[in-house]
């Protein structure tokens, strides 16, 4: 059997925290190690059990979850972080960002949202909230937008592809796009790469990137 998705959660209301176990518990291939009320204890239990992924409030008391992400970050690299937050604003997501967080969720998403986002940042991806996307990485691309834009001018996506990156940029994995689409995973794999090279991009965050300069994320 695949071993299971080892989360701590740092939350500093209670009951907060006892629905996100419960969220966390109910899925077959996830599993909650232990529970922290508040950063300094994330970081020393985080240290101490070496979760797959910590679920991170941040706003929280002693050392905010913000500061405890940074440290956490510093000390073991390798160990993913997700935050909750209730902020959309630009600047605050930025600084998320640059803390090395893996992902953010708003709190507000729904229950299938957030174990979505953890099962992508436990693979090894970076998740970013689609009610949020496209303005984060609008100021985050910003200065960087018209040598893009050079880049991947006279390419030709089909009408295919342009809906598969758009699906990558929405946070869906290979597998729930192979289902939508009802092509295989290695089919999916396949747009992918033939995508990524005629746009001259390599990461994810590119891919969200050119999403936002398409107007691919705009809400309808």
């Amino acid at each position: 059997m695949k071993n299971k998705i080892r989360i701590l959660i740092a939350e500093d209301h209670a009951t907060v925290r006892e629905g996100l176990k419960m969220i966390v518990n109910g899925q077959k291939d996830m599993e909650t190690i232990a529970e922290a009320g508040d950063g300094r204890e994330a970081v020393r239990l985080a240290r101490e059990l070496v979760p797959d992924v910590v679920l991170m409030d941040i706003s929280m008391p002693e050392l905010s979850g913000l500061t405890a992400a940074a440290q956490l970050k510093r000390i073991a690299p390798d160990i993913k972080i997700l935050t909750l937050t209730r902020h959309r604003e630009v600047a605050y997501l930025q600084e998320l960002l640059q803390a090395g967080v893996d992902g953010y969720t708003l709190k507000q998403s729904s229950a299938a949202q957030l174990v979505r986002a953890i099962r992508i940042v436990a693979g090894g991806e970076k998740y970013l909230d689609p009610a949020v996307t496209r303005k984060v990485f609008a100021a985050i691309v910003g200065g960087r937008k018209n040598s893009l834009r050079g880049e991947v001018r006279g390419t030709s996506l089909t009408d295919r592809e342009a809906e598969l990156l758009r699906h990558i940029a929405l946070g869906y994995s290979n597998k729930e796009i192979a289902e939508e689409f009802g092509i295989s995973v290695k089919t999916v794999e396949a747009h992918k790469a033939n995508s990524l090279q005629k746009l001259n991009i390599k990461s994810r965050r590119e891919i969200i990137s050119y999403a936002i300069m398409q107007g691919w994320l705009q809400e309808d």
